[in-house]
């Protein structure tokens, strides 16, 4: 039986949901399987309870989810050049699988969304890395040989794929950045396969 590849995401407007979707589509053209989960909003309101259930899209991660994961993509929009607070939430409580090695030689892949151009892409794409290394994840980017980060003028970089969102359609990846996203996804599930 073969295991998953986690593809862990926040999203709050669609965007990096979107992506996430189009990276588990290359996952799967690689012959593994991918297993999308997103976190719950972190709210200042202590009075406010989620919901251990999302009333729609995919299902809240678990720490089984990292455990039973041969390989990890994590996506994020930008929050000030940084992964988004509910993100770095459910990092934050990962300590249990850091102390017993859980994601120690699985590979990573770092994926974001931002509103504008300038919007701290690579920034947001290193400091998800940072977790990632501290698990002793291995890091896997974008090779320069995929010739849309050459072409793209929307999202794309060495660091993972990125999303320029558009005002008019926000959710609405371009050509490149959805070929970026399964380039990634088939990329991540290569070197899973490799390694396991």
């Amino acid at each position: 039986m073969k295991q998953d590849v986690l593809v862990l995401y926040y999203s709050r407007h669609g965007a990096t949901q979107a992506m996430a979707n189009k990276i588990a589509l290359g996952i799967e053209q690689a012959d593994l399987q991918a297993r999308l989960r997103t976190v719950p909003e972190v709210s200042a309101n202590l009075s406010i309870s989620q919901a251990s259930v999302p009333q729609e899209g995919d299902p809240y991660v678990s720490l089984d989810d990292l455990s039973e994961c041969c390989a990890l993509a994590l996506g994020s929009p930008t929050r000030f050049g940084n992964m988004a607070a509910p993100l770095k939430y459910f990092l934050d409580d990962t300590s249990k699988a850091w102390l017993s090695g859980t994601l120690e030689g699985k590979p990573a892949c770092v994926f974001t969304s931002t509103a504008s151009m300038h919007g701290g892409q690579e920034t947001t794409l290193l400091s998800m890395m940072l977790p990632l290394l501290h698990h002793g994840m291995l890091i896997c980017g974008l090779p320069y040989s995929l010739p849309e980060l050459h072409t793209t003028t929307t999202g794309g970089s060495p660091y993972g794929v990125s999303h320029l969102a558009d005002k008019r359609s926000p959710n609405k990846l371009s050509n490149e950045e959805i070929a970026l996203c399964i380039a990634q996804g088939k990329r991540l599930a290569t070197f899973a396969s490799k390694l396991g």
